[in-house]
């Protein structure tokens, strides 16, 4: 059964790092844009960050923006989300995703309704 396996979520200090993986079990990432979403506690799932399928352009989202880096090893199957410079209010349920980017654009593609298979998540909590 194909599936996406997020790992490496925990608590950190503010200031701190931690790198989520998303792994693809039983299909090729190589195929799909994938994408990291968040939900905060009390707050609608948002868009973080997305990778193209075709040349490997990233999107951020202007709050993550210089902070988190997302990428993609073709070998390994996976796609990682670097976050740095962790916040309080970056606490929340992350999740990967895959869709079809078709010919959309990254930034375009990058939204929850472009996106047909998800993981089940990985909590991230940022306190002190």
């Amino acid at each position: 059964q194909a599936q996406l396996v997020e790992s490496g979520g925990g608590l950190v200090q503010p200031g701190g790092s931690l790198r989520l993986s998303c792994a693809g079990s039983g299909f090729n990432l190589d195929y799909y844009a994938v994408g990291w979403f968040r939900r905060a506690p009390g707050k609608e799932r948002e868009a973080v960050a997305c990778i193209s399928s075709f040349d490997g352009s990233t999107y951020a989202a202007d709050s993550v923006k210089g902070r988190f880096a997302i990428s993609r090893d073709r070998a390994q199957n996976t796609v990682y989300l670097q976050m740095n410079s962790l916040r309080p209010e970056d606490t929340g349920d992350y999740y990967c995703a895959a869709g079809s980017q078709l010919r959309r654009p990254v930034q375009t593609m990058c939204a929850t309704y472009n996106f047909n298979d998800w993981g089940q998540g990985t909590q991230v909590t940022v306190s002190s």
